[in-house]
C-alpha cells in the first residue's frame, strides 16, 4: 500500500511539473497585453520622456522580469496584489536603468520642466542640454555614494534650496552664465 501511494504521489509530481513547464512561458499574446498594460505607466516622469523605441524596450525588460518571476501568465494575472507587483517592478527596472547609467536624468528632471522652474533658459539645443545633463550627473555621482542615497534624495527634494537644485543651478551657471534668484519669503511677515 506505501509503494502505491508512493508511486502516485511521485506520478502526480511528474505530472504536475510537466504541466508546469509547458505554461513556463507565456505565449505571444499575454506577452503583448502586458506591453499594453505598460503603457498606462507611460504618464509617470522618467518614462515621458522616453521616446517610443526606447519605452518598447523599457516595457519589454519589465515584462520579462515578470515572465521569469511568475512564469504561468494566467496564475500572474489573477494574483491578489497583481497592480502592486506589476508598480514594484517599473519602479524596479527605472532604478536599474538610472543606476546604469547617470545621463538618464533627463528622464527624472525633463529640460522643460527645468525651464518652468527657473533652472534653465529655453531654447537650449541638443548639445547644450547634454552638457547640462552630464555635469549635473557627474555632481550627483560625486557627491552620492550609492543609488538609493540619491534616490532618498530625490523623493526628500521639496525645496528649491535641496542639494539637487543647488546641483542644477551650479551647472547652469557654469555652462550657460545662467543664475537662479531664490527669493525666501516669510510667510508669517503680516
Amino acid at each position: 500500500m506505501k509503494k502505491i501511494l508512493l508511486s502516485l504521489s511521485l506520478l502526480c509530481v511528474v505530472l504536475c511539473f510537466g504541466a508546469c513547464t509547458q505554461q513556463a512561458k507565456w505565449n505571444r499574446e499575454q506577452r503583448q497585453q502586458m506591453r499594453e498594460a505598460l503603457k498606462q505607466y507611460r504618464r509617470m516622469v522618467y518614462l515621458q520622456d522616453l521616446t517610443d523605441p526606447e519605452f518598447v524596450l523599457f516595457s519589454d525588460n519589465v515584462a520579462l522580469d515578470l515572465e521569469n518571476d511568475y512564469p504561468v501568465y494566467a496564475t500572474f494575472v489573477q494574483m491578489p496584489g497583481v497592480n502592486d507587483t506589476i508598480d514594484a517592478v517599473v519602479i524596479t527596472t527605472i532604478v536599474d536603468e538610472l543606476d546604469a547609467d547617470a545621463h538618464n536624468m533627463r528622464h527624472l528632471y525633463p529640460y522643460p520642466y527645468l525651464v518652468a522652474q527657473g533652472i534653465l533658459p529655453d531654447g537650449l539645443d541638443r548639445a547644450q542640454q547634454r552638457a547640462f545633463y552630464k555635469c549635473f550627473a557627474m555632481k550627483v555621482d560625486n557627491y552620492y555614494n550609492t543609488m538609493e542615497q540619491f534616490f532618498n534624495a530625490v523623493l526628500a527634494d521639496t525645496t528649491a534650496n535641496s542639494q539637487i537644485a543647488r546641483f542644477q543651478q551650479q551647472c547652469a551657471a557654469d555652462l550657460f552664465d545662467w543664475t537662479v534668484e531664490i527669493e525666501e519669503i516669510d510667510i508669517y511677515e503680516n
